[in-house]
């Protein structure tokens, strides 16, 4: 799960940065806002590389996505990747569990046959 979710993270991450560039162009944002409010939310996605399978990672995950889907308010274009990345967050999170299930299972099935090899000699 570690890894496609962290991949999704990063995406998210170059996705950010290059939506404040588009969020600069606005006359009404102030440029330091707009790279706080980016530079934040950069640093939690690569934060969350590292947490993603500790506790409470991939609900964190899930709030930032709900932030960058709410960023579409600035940056219209952002409701639809907001929404992409959603799904690629989704998907990470479910088939990351189903191939940690299998990673699971094929170690526990080598972990017995290497026992049951040693006991037959």
């Amino acid at each position: 799960m570690r890894t496609l979710c962290s991949s999704t993270l990063i995406g998210e991450f170059f996705i950010i940065g290059f939506a404040g560039l588009v969020a600069m162009k606005d006359p009404d944002l102030s440029m330091t806002t707009v790279w706080t409010v980016s530079g934040i939310a950069m640093f939690l996605c690569l934060v969350l590389c590292g947490m993603v399978t500790r506790p409470g990672g991939v609900a964190l995950g899930w709030a930032l996505q709900i932030a960058l889907i709410a960023s579409g308010f600035v940056v219209p274009t952002m409701f639809f990747m907001g929404v992409l990345f959603a799904a690629l967050w989704w998907a990470s999170v479910h088939f990351g569990r189903k191939v940690d299930e299998a990673k699971a299972r094929f170690a526990a099935q080598a972990e017995s046959s290497q026992a049951s090899q040693a006991d037959a000699v």
